[in-house]
């Protein structure tokens, strides 16, 4: 018995006629439906081809297609004897009556259908009598579009016939779900990408953005350290001077300190110290430390009195905290002999070393301690004492702070005064200050840059008389300067 399935006009109507925005409600889903599989203006796939050219065979029709009905137009996965036609208006009668029910449609005559006859596939040129189609349904049961079978003569079909069709409507849904999945597999595989690649940007951007801000804090560090140190050593006549200063990381202003300076009579004051802690709060610690010294020497010139004028300021400024520092400071009064003779005070620092030629070319190096100098700006009634030395033509004195010492050795150890002692030894003669500062640095860099703290270096010497004719040379060493990592040297001569 053959299902042949007439007209809307034809059937009985419903006892209850779905509403217009019923309609338009169940119209809206299919639409939905057939977006999801994205299987509209594809390219040609063998696989529907194989459906249509099979569905032609078996029903030995000179047409056969596979159509899914968009919201406007009936549009042609694969054809079969319907070469170079894609698409087609979704005019009622054929396949947009058929995607409406859940059955096989099947029309033997289609002049003899009061819909299908104005159908431009009937009425036009390709003058289709007979019809049927198979509803492509989805697993939730919206009609994507149909298998379509087509002839130029009226004809019958069986019921098995009608279930042939409806099995490869089927093969086509069946293909469409493995098409879907598949597209779900790439579309996971790309957001998956998507999201790597975003937070591989993410993470660059962040990378970018923290060496931006990394160099911006260390060009800022290195800004303010060059104002708590002076920009060069000045030039002193019969004295060659030399310094060194690197902080423990670019992006830290450490809380080292040095100066040279003139006072009065032909006599100059230097001074090298070193704040507890690093960062800002240390550098404003710093700035107030080497003004307070410079004032204090222009006042009075002797160096425990300039270290107790420091004791009372950073004892009386609120902002310096619970902040001490340790200092060094000395006072250079020209002597007869080409030499100077020098007063040391310190408050709480290491020793400074005197470096002199002995008569087998070898280097004694004593070390210069006044016993009983206080750390600075810990207590009120600190007490600092004072030393007083003759630095001779050839000889050489060496400040520094304590990065110098706890530096550590290949075997984990510190320098200490020990090493600092045996290494100063073997300096050669005589003594220059600024080959003692080169000697120095160069020691520093074979160390092991772990746990390193900041260190300032400040050496004076006195050339002997031979020397004289080539100049006094001044030497700096900064590593200051946001853009390097190493010591850069400048001279200054006086002729």
């Amino acid at each position: 018995m053959n299902e042949t399935r007439v007209m809307p006009e034809q059937a009985s109507p419903p006892a209850i006629a779905p509403s217009g925005s019923v309609a338009a409600s169940v119209e809206a889903a299919r639409l939905a439906a057939v977006r999801r599989y994205d299987i509209l203006d594809t390219p040609p796939d063998g696989a529907y081809d194989r459906v249509a050219a099979l569905a032609a065979r078996l029903f030995e029709v000179p047409v056969a297609t596979v159509t899914i009905v968009d919201e406007d137009r009936i549009w042609f996965k694969a054809t079969h004897g319907l070469e170079g036609v894609t698409e087609i208006g979704r005019d009622p009668g054929l396949c947009a009556s058929a995607v409406l029910t859940d059955d096989t449609t099947v029309i033997p005559d289609t002049l003899l259908d009061p819909i299908a006859c104005s159908n431009p596939l009937v009425a036009g040129p390709m003058g289709v009598r007979f019809y049927a189609a198979a509803p492509i349904i989805t697993a939730d049961g919206y009609r994507l579009g149909t298998v379509n079978v087509l002839d130029t003569r009226p004809r019958e079909i069986s019921e098995a016939d009608s279930a042939t069709l409806a099995d490869l409507a089927a093969v086509v849904r069946d293909q469409l779900e493995l098409r879907l999945s598949a597209l779900h597999v790439v579309r996971a595989e790309q957001e998956r990408r998507k999201v790597e690649q975003d937070k591989r940007q993410a993470e660059e951007e962040a990378r970018q953005r923290a060496e931006r801000d990394k160099a911006a804090i260390a060009a800022f560090a290195s800004t303010l350290q060059r104002t708590l140190v002076p920009p060069a050593l000045p030039v002193v006549p019969g004295l060659e001077l030399a310094c060194h200063y690197k902080t423990a990381s670019p992006q830290e202003v450490g809380g080292d300190f040095y100066d040279v300076f003139p006072v009065d009579g032909g006599r100059w004051a230097f001074f090298l110290g070193d704040v507890c802690g690093k960062g800002a709060e240390a550098a404003s610690v710093t700035s107030l430390t080497r003004y307070t010294l410079r004032a204090a020497a222009l006042v009075d010139a002797d160096p425990t009195a300039a270290l107790k004028a420091l004791n009372t300021a950073l004892l009386l400024d609120a902002a310096v905290g619970t902040r001490f520092c340790t200092a060094i400071f000395g006072l250079l009064d020209p002597a007869r002999d080409g030499g100077f003779t020098v007063t040391l005070a310190t408050g709480g620092h290491p020793p400074a070393y005197h470096l002199s030629p002995t008569e087998d070319d070898g280097v004694r190096v004593e070390e210069v301690r006044a016993k009983g100098g206080m750390l600075v700006g810990a207590i009120a009634e600190a007490t600092f004492a004072s030393r007083t030395l003759h630095l001779a033509p050839g000889q050489g004195l060496l400040l520094y702070t304590d990065g110098l010492t706890e530096a550590r050795t290949a075997d984990g150890h510190m320098l200490a005064d020990t090493g600092l002692t045996e290494f100063l030894a073997h300096r050669p003669t005589p003594v220059s200050a600024g080959s003692l500062i080169d000697d120095t640095v160069a020691l520093l860099d074979t160390l092991p840059d772990t746990e390193r703290d900041d260190v300032a270096l400040l050496a004076l010497s006195v050339p002997p008389p031979d020397a004289a004719p080539a100049g006094i040379t001044t030497t700096a060493h900064s590593a200051a300067a946001p853009t390097a990592d190493v010591s850069v040297g400048q001279e200054n001569r006086r002729p």
